[in-house]
């Protein structure tokens, strides 16, 4: 099954992520439950991806926990992320990162890089994704290092 989506121009705000300049968001084509494309043409850098992980801002630990020693609190709603890189491709990573709803519509995870239909935004975010297309594939590369 394919389907398409189509994300609009953002910006990462502040108290979020930090991309510095507007992006404008990229086509994108869910097959079989996964974005098979990178985001951004080229694979993420993994290092950056664990330090958007372990960042505050992005709220990943709130829900989240996993192998973060630095981090003291972290969250016991969501999976463990270890062993992420063995349980899915990095497609269905990438789905999950851009927006899980598409799995779960009752899912807690926000959609980090969708801007349209949601409810309860901050005047000041709307419009704008939580993280930025190579912000998603450095998450996504990092998050296909935990094989254990």
């Amino acid at each position: 099954m394919i389907r398409r989506g189509l994300l609009t121009a953002g910006v990462v705000a502040a108290g979020c992520a930090a991309a510095n300049a507007q992006e404008q968001l990229v086509p994108y084509e869910v097959v079989d439950h996964a974005i098979p494309k990178s985001l951004t043409g080229k694979p993420g850098d993994p290092v950056n991806g664990r330090a958007l992980v372990v960042k505050r801002d992005n709220t990943c630990l709130l829900c989240h926990s996993g192998p973060f020693p630095e981090q003291r609190f972290q969250g016991n709603l969501s999976p463990d992320l270890r062993g992420t890189g063995t349980r899915w491709t990095e497609g269905e990573l990438r789905l999950r990162m851009v927006d899980a709803t598409r799995l779960n519509a009752a899912t807690i995870m926000p959609p980090f890089y969708r801007t349209e239909g949601l409810t309860r935004v901050a005047r000041n975010l709307r419009g704008k994704p939580i993280l930025s297309a190579s912000e998603i594939e450095d998450v996504v590369a990092y998050l296909m290092t935990l094989k254990e």
